[in-house]
């Protein structure tokens, strides 16, 4: 006697792999290995262990506990059937040989294979403890790379080239589907494009014939070029950025020219869309409000809002049109009995001034504008002094979000004073009269002072002499409009002092001693 090979040869000792393939080395089917664990629940009856697909071998199950296993079947055509595997032999399910053994707390399930439709391996939940299942077979792969032919050749005449590619291939409905089938598998591996010389006949415009050089060497394959990425459609928020992808062909003489992409499509094309500035816009943070700038009635309070971008920091680039209000009217439940303020509490407070810088800030955006500096502190502690601060040509590059300095030449418009007067209140023993350019130098951004207070006058002083003539000199006294009492004089600086009136008095004759 002598042995036959699978290939039906006498002598030969050729034999099927794992995937059924005589002589095959394995590469048609991969093994699959796995576990399942029940999971009782009242509103369940049964689970589904494994789905085992057509033409799958050597498929074993081993369950362990006191459910059950069961088979449902479904063929190519459709047809569905179930079987409940109630007790221990061999038999036939859709032709296929299947040899079932039942223990009181133990199954076990064979099945030689290949499998003639696609089997669920089910379990019915019959006691209070958990099963467990584990299974093992071999699966076909259904779905592998199938090489194209050669696609047209580059040129007509004169030496070309021409390229395969490879496509997913479904062995069980024998038509081609999309890459991603091919892609479950690891075991698929893309075949790379093959190439080679074509039409090499001289073209019949041409003085001679056309060289084709080895082409790895001299002729580098067609290549996917790209433009730079289009600045963000935003800054912020999250936005899109594109870009050209060709397909480019370099010549022997180091010309480069776009070609068809498919002469591309050995490797994948790069993307031409992706997403940009994905951070939160910048948005306003307001401070906690200050206390009322009255202790009686009504008053006013204030709060510093700061533009606060993703990573918290003070930024620009917040829309003026949201911007939180930084002061507002507020109402102190205590009666007023007599003036408490003697100064207006717009010059008095911190808060004021920080609410009125922040006013007059300039937010960085993209178009180069000048960006003012913080005042520094009055170059006196009394009196009048002056106050500086650094004016700088700034520019928000949006791709960073950063800031870049710029010449002064290159802002537009006109640019902030970069030197102002302060006032730091009078100095001790001092009386404060100002000339009209040092009122408006002092109060010319407290425009509700003139407001609420003005000079009136109020009567005469007495008569300088008792008799034989005199003069009485007209009181003029600085009032609150809203009160109509008297303020300090220094409230109503903002207006000009009325003139002087005298008049006459006491014209009688003296008494003669």
């Amino acid at each position: 006697c002598q042995i036959v090979g699978c290939d039906h040869q006498l002598g030969s000792a050729v034999k099927e792999d794992n995937c059924g393939v005589c002589n095959g080395d394995g590469s048609t089917c991969r093994l699959v290995r796995g576990q399942y664990k029940s999971q009782l629940s009242a509103s369940k009856l049964d689970d589904t262990v494994v789905a085992i697909p057509h033409g799958s071998r050597q498929v074993r199950l081993v369950l362990k506990g006191p459910d059950h296993l069961y088979l449902e079947t479904k063929t190519l055509q459709g047809v569905k059937s179930e079987n409940s595997l109630s007790a221990t032999g061999s038999f036939l399910v859709e032709n296929s040989s299947i040899d079932f053994q039942k223990f009181p707390d133990k199954e076990i399930l064979r099945m030689s294979g290949p499998l003639p439709a696609d089997f669920t391996i089910k379990i019915h939940y019959a006691g209070a403890a958990d099963s467990s299942v584990q299974f093992i077979f071999y699966q076909p792969i259904i779905h592998r790379w199938r090489e194209t032919d050669f696609f047209p050749c580059s040129a007509s005449c004169g030496g070309g080239y021409q390229l395969t590619s490879a496509e997913c291939f479904d062995l069980r409905s024998n038509r081609v589907v999309a890459d991603q089938y091919c892609h479950y598998y690891p075991e698929n591996i893309k075949p790379k494009p093959k190439l080679q010389e074509c039409n090499l006949d001289p073209c019949p415009a041409s003085d001679g014939y056309k060289q084709i050089m080895p082409y790895d060497l001299y002729h580098p394959l067609p290549r996917w070029e790209s433009t730079p990425w289009t600045a963000c459609s935003s800054s912020c928020g999250g936005g899109i950025q594109s870009r050209s992808v060709s397909c480019v062909e370099e010549d022997i003489q180091g010309r480069i020219s776009p070609v068809e992409e498919w002469k591309c499509m050995y490797t994948p094309k790069m993307p031409v869309v992706q997403p940009c500035n994905i951070f939160d816009c910048p948005k306003w943070l307001a401070q906690e409000w200050s206390p009322c700038t009255v202790t009686c009635g009504q008053g006013l309070r204030y709060r510093v809002v700061l533009c606060i971008d993703h990573r918290g920091m003070h930024t620009g680039g917040c829309s003026p049109k949201t911007k939180p209000h930084i002061k507002e009217e507020c109402v102190v439940p205590t009666p007023c009995y007599k003036p408490k303020e003697k100064l207006p509490v717009e010059a008095k407070l911190p808060w004021y001034k920080q609410a009125q810088e922040l006013e007059e800030g300039t937010a960085i955006s993209e178009e180069p504008s000048f960006i003012p500096e913080a005042w520094s502190t009055c170059s006196v502690t009394c009196g009048v002094g002056s106050q500086v601060r650094l004016v700088k040509c700034q520019v928000l590059l949006s791709f960073s979000q950063s800031v870049a300095d710029l010449p002064i030449d290159e802002c537009e418009g006109p640019k902030p004073v970069s030197q102002r007067a302060c006032y730091s209140g009078p100095c001790s023993g001092e009386t404060a009269e100002y000339t009209p350019e040092e009122t408006q130098l002092l109060y010319g951004g407290l425009q509700e002072l003139d407001e609420l207070y003005e000079w009136e006058y109020e009567g005469f002083t007495e008569c300088s002499e008792s008799c034989a003539g005199g003069v009485q000199e007209a009181v003029v006294t600085c009032l609150n409009k809203q009160t109509r009492e008297t303020a300090d004089e220094t409230l109503c600086v903002s207006s000009r002092r009325p003139p002087q009136l005298l008049k006459a008095c006491s014209l009688d004759p003296c008494p003669s001693r």
